[in-house]
């Protein structure tokens, strides 16, 4: 498991790595950052897969309709994907946690730096080349925006299968 990774792969031991245990009585206020813009106008997903794992969403990423700057960031970020993290049980599933407590869920919207990098797997490559937005997810009443995903994933209910996602 991921505990055991830095054995095979000694990056996988270095300071950037998941998960991360956000202590709240250490987080520090950069107040030097600018509001991060969430650019999602318009609606550029190609497809909806099982990774056998995780459901993901895959979006084109030749422009910037689909993006995020500000913040820490110099240049547009694109959104290439987003996938999601859940448990067995509704009171452990992030890949995160805050102060030791996990959520049921976490989405992890994943971006790269297309100004910088050709290609997403360049990017994904870099120690700059990629964002990852988390949000921890918990249970709820129904949430009229998700609909739309979780009525689909009746499309992909088997390992490693794919479909259109408009």
């Amino acid at each position: 498991g991921p505990s055991e990774w830095h054995k095979a792969y000694p990056i996988a031991q270095g300071s950037r790595q998941s998960p991360i245990d956000i202590d709240s009585a250490r987080a520090v206020y950069d107040p030097s950052l600018q509001p991060l813009v969430v650019s999602y106008e318009s609606c550029t997903s190609l497809s909806i897969s099982n990774t056998g794992h995780s459901v993901m969403v895959e979006f084109e990423d030749c422009d910037d309709r689909t993006a995020i700057s500000g913040g820490p960031f110099q240049n547009p970020f694109r959104l290439k994907q987003f996938h999601f993290h859940w448990g067995t049980t509704h009171s452990q599933g992030s890949e995160h946690t805050i102060d030791g407590k996990p959520f049921p869920c976490e989405l992890h919207l994943v971006h790269w730096n297309a100004r910088k990098y050709a290609t997403f797997g360049e990017a994904a490559a870099a120690p700059d080349g990629l964002a990852v937005v988390g949000v921890f997810l918990e249970i709820g009443k129904e949430h009229a925006s998700m609909n739309r995903l979780t009525d689909a994933l009746y499309m992909v209910k088997f390992k490693v299968s794919s479909k259109l996602f408009k």
